[in-house]
């Protein structure tokens, strides 16, 4: 008997990595696109809205104890294979974006320039693409907004994402040095604030 259609799609699925990246991007493209929207919406009047990095406050809020994180696969700009515990030892701020996100777009040189002026052997900003089409996508957009600090990662599967329960994009984990998550912020933020060069301070100094 032939398999019906939906039975059949989600053989194809659970077969091919490429197609669940494809239906878990396309999940996160949905909902950012959805939040972004009723965002515009709740705004009273029809004044021009700002650019959403803009728009929203530095909304930080760290657990009162840090969680641990799962051990996430994903690649460098030469398809070098890495994991969270590569970054052991440092503070490391990860954001999981993509380059048809537009408000991720909007925050990355934010991103930069907080790498810039806080990056080094105690930071690191780990901007993780979830482009299907991996670095070439990436070195072309950092190419264009003149990125100068930080590095490609690439997760094509969507994997990591979903293993660490990111609902939309983009969303930004602070990770302590032993690898835990101190905290996250769904949603855009202008990175090279004060405050937030002020908060990931306040990381980096050593325990008493």
């Amino acid at each position: 008997m032939k398999p019906s259609p939906v039975l059949a799609f989600v053989r194809n699925i659970r077969a091919s990595p490429r197609a669940l990246a494809g239906l878990l991007g396309g999940v996160l493209l949905i909902v950012s696109a959805t939040g972004a929207y009723f965002a515009a919406r709740s705004t009273p009047g029809d004044e021009p809205q700002p650019p959403l990095v803009a728009q929203r406050p530095f909304d930080f809020r760290p657990y009162a104890t840090p969680r641990a994180l799962p051990n996430i696969a994903f690649e460098d700009e030469k398809g070098e294979p890495l994991t969270l515990a590569h970054f052991r030892g440092k503070v490391v701020l990860l954001n999981i974006w993509a380059t048809w996100c537009p408000p991720c777009r909007k925050e990355m040189p934010t991103l930069d320039r907080l790498e810039q002026r806080l990056g080094g052997p105690d930071f690191e900003v780990v901007a993780l693409s979830i482009d299907h089409e991996g670095a070439p996508a990436v070195k072309r957009f950092f190419k264009e907004i003149e990125v100068k600090a930080l590095a490609i990662y690439i997760d094509k599967t969507v994997r990591a994402g979903f293993d660490l329960g990111v609902v939309g994009v983009p969303t930004t984990l602070l990770i302590d040095r032993s690898g835990q998550e101190i905290g996250r912020v769904a949603g855009p933020a202008e990175w090279d604030s004060p405050e937030v060069v002020e908060t990931i301070r306040r990381y980096l100094k050593p325990a008493a």
